[in-house]
């Protein structure tokens, strides 16, 4: 299949791509928006299972259209839902890209009550401190986010999704 990750004897699966994605959406329960920020952001039809933060040795950037619906994709997540009308959100998502392709990389996911801008910046520099306390020089940050008004209940994502 495309995109599938590959593995070694002995080891677990070690994706080759990743996708940044976002998404907001607002409904009358929390579990109601989320799928809506799901979809919004393209990866509604997709098992995320949430990892922590290592961008694997030689990952590429990939396309939404590689995965499979009902796959099981991992993610990088960073999420927030509130019931508060007029409340802003906000969530993000950075990739630190290491200048050496057999180092590893690092995603960092965050969220906020404000806006995009700010909840990027958070994460960006996060992935930038984390590559320099490894003493892994920075090729580049990729990042996303999205920011919500909420009008009932409202629920922001940003992913970054791994295969």
């Amino acid at each position: 299949m495309p995109g599938k990750a590959e593995s070694r004897p002995g080891s677990y699966l070690v994706p080759r791509r990743y996708l940044l994605v976002s998404g907001a959406g607002d409904g009358p329960s929390g579990l109601t928006s989320f799928d809506r920020a799901l979809f919004a952001a393209g990866s509604g039809n997709f098992n995320l299972v949430k990892v922590t933060s290592i961008l694997p040795p030689g990952a590429e950037p990939g396309q939404i259209t590689e995965l499979f619906p009902g796959e099981v994709v991992h993610a990088a997540l960073g999420s927030l839902t509130s019931d508060q009308p007029g409340e802003l959100i906000a969530a993000a998502v950075a990739v630190g890209v290491p200048a050496d392709p057999n180092a590893v990389g690092v995603l960092m996911e965050g969220s906020c009550l404000d806006s995009a801008a700010r909840a990027e910046a958070q994460v960006r520099e996060m992935a930038r401190q984390a590559l320099e306390d490894r003493g892994t020089e920075l090729l580049r940050i990729e990042s996303c986010a999205v920011e919500w008004r909420v009008r009932q209940v409202g629920s922001v994502m940003a992913a970054v999704l791994l295969w």
